[in-house]
């Protein structure tokens, strides 16, 4: 991007943030807002508004306010300040990309505007965070209702509310030992995708049918990919977790931790969690009735 580009989209983020913070704000209806990135599908399909009929069609992309495009800025400023939102999921918290859209979230709510935070969680890219993570960067218990997907932190645990898809519900065979998933920025790096190119491999950016039907091939998975990590434990699989963010070391059951370089020594050490899919169901189901009383829906 050239600095006239950067430039403008700077201009371009803080008139959208500025107009939002200065409008009324109400409370009609409400929209989910969450990154929509049909190139990394874990994003994609980690909101809400996918699993619930009242919530259909009522999405917002959390990039949309530094769009090029005029209407597309027009239309992100309109529906936050008329609707109420549900926020999430996704690693929107303690990420610097997502640090304007989350503090203003957070000024509305002391403007009266209803705010449920749904199965978002930290996302701190730096190794020296990994595991060590205690705060959020912006205050939760201003919020009308909170679900994190971080289990030891503030909040009501709520897992990524992907679980609800009925893809989990079929059944695959096994056909492969080990499944290789590539979180798309790593499909960039010939040394590590050269080291498994014995392997079966798949990446975060294919479709959802064709990665899940993947990993039910697998007995182990191996990934840095975080959706790929969970639904993996939904369908009962032994995970080796490889981290590029702190959001790998906060969900209530851990797969094994490990590198791209030493991943193969740990194959079949995992465990297989029996009845995860149901227990994180379970939570969602729960947290929607709570969030759909409160917003009124």
């Amino acid at each position: 991007m050239n600095i006239f580009k950067s430039i403008e989209r700077n201009w371009n983020k803080r008139n959208v943030v500025q107009a939002i913070a200065n409008a009324e704000q109400q409370n009609n209806d409400v929209v989910t807002i969450h990154r929509i990135d049909k190139k990394n599908i874990g994003d994609y399909f980690c909101a809400p508004h996918h699993y619930f009929e009242v919530l259909k069609g009522k999405s917002l992309d959390i990039f949309d306010y530094k769009s090029e495009d005029k209407a597309v800025r027009t239309h992100f400023i309109n529906e936050i300040s008329n609707r109420s939102l549900i926020i999430g999921g996704g690693g929107l918290l303690n990420r610097s990309g997502f640090d304007k859209q989350m503090q203003l979230f957070e000024k509305l709510t002391q403007k009266g505007k209803k705010i449920v935070l749904w199965g978002v969680g930290h996302n701190e890219k730096s190794p020296k965070t990994y595991g060590n993570v205690s705060k959020y960067n912006i205050d939760i218990h201003k919020f009308g209702l909170v679900g994190t997907r971080d289990f030891n932190m503030p909040g009501d645990y709520v897992p990524c509310v992907s679980c609800l898809h009925p893809i989990f519900d079929q059944q695959y065979a096994v056909t492969n030992e080990v499944g290789v998933v590539f979180h798309k920025d790593t499909l960039k790096k010939e040394h590590i995708t050269k080291k498994y190119q014995n392997f079966a491999t798949s990446s975060n950016t294919t479709n959802l049918e064709e990665l899940i039907q993947f990993i039910g091939s697998a007995e182990n998975i191996i990934t840095d990919s975080y959706h790929t990590m969970y639904w993996a434990m939904l369908m009962g699989k032994k995970v080796i977790a490889i981290p590029n963010s702190s959001k790998f070391y906060d969900f209530k059951h851990q797969p094994i931790i490990s590198t791209f370089d030493e991943a193969l020594q740990h194959l079949n050490q995992g465990t297989s969690y029996d009845g995860l899919l149901e227990e994180c169901r379970t939570l969602n189901h729960k947290f929607a009735e709570k969030a759909f009383n409160y917003l009124n829906l």
